[in-house]
């Protein structure tokens, strides 16, 4: 049975990379409506209800870790697509933790909704390439602006926030990161990560751009944005 309507599909208990400068436990929720071929999270995204909804089990862990976790990272999947994803976030709340939120930012009617209720810390949201190649990156034709829109909601509101882009060499070129920096504003975080095969993806012909493009790619970003960072890559 899945309680509060949320599917959730596993849990990490301890994770010190998905919420900056926290100690967390990262939370998988099942279901996605984009098709990005290089996800790495492919079964949760094409059987998202095979597993056993582990809720009671993420509450249980959660309360017995006061003092020790200090965040809880929501992620999928797409978190929004959940019907009951607030009643989620006000137990993990209840039990006094921070809360980040990972979004594709196709949904910006429900992440201002769940922003407007005051539960979340912080929120990264993906941005998966230029306009022009967003179609091929998340396999879907979700139409542009709503992900713009969710960009836009992201600035109009008071918690902290960062976009992100998991580069992939066969789906971005040099050109899209410097697209994706005119959609950016100056002030703003950014981080570029670099593609890992997880060996469960959701399509082939995709890999990882070498140390030395992936500097290239952070200089050209950072002539407009200079906030912008790479994870994942020692350089």
């Amino acid at each position: 049975m899945r309680k509060m309507g949320i599917n959730i599909q596993g849990y990490q208990k301890i994770t010190l990379l998905d919420f900056p400068g926290k100690v967390a436990c990262t939370v998988f929720t099942g279901g996605c409506n984009l098709r990005c071929p290089f996800c790495h999270n492919a079964g949760l995204v094409k059987n998202p209800f095979e597993q056993t909804n582990a809720y009671e089990e993420v509450i249980e862990y959660l309360s017995k870790r006061k003092g020790i976790i200090d965040g809880v990272c929501v992620t999928g999947g797409e978190p929004l697509l959940q019907p009951h994803l607030a009643d989620f976030l006000k137990e993990i709340k209840k039990l006094g933790y921070l809360i980040k939120l990972d979004t594709n930012g196709s949904l910006p009617e429900k992440l201002k909704e769940i922003l407007s209720l005051s539960l979340v810390d912080y929120v990264a949201m993906d941005i998966k390439s230029s306009p022009e190649g967003y179609e091929r990156a998340t396999g879907s034709e979700v139409p542009f602006e709503k992900f713009l829109e969710s960009m836009l909601v992201l600035r109009q509101s008071s918690v902290p926030y960062e976009f992100r882009t998991t580069a992939v060499k066969g789906i971005h070129t040099l050109s899209d990161f410097e697209k994706i920096s005119d959609l950016l504003l100056p002030r703003e975080k950014y981080y570029i990560q670099n593609f890992t095969d997880s060996g469960n993806l959701l399509s082939c012909g995709c890999a990882a751009f070498t140390k030395d493009e992936m500097k290239e790619l952070l200089e050209t970003v950072r002539k407009k944005v200079p906030r912008t960072a790479l994870r994942g890559v020692d350089i």
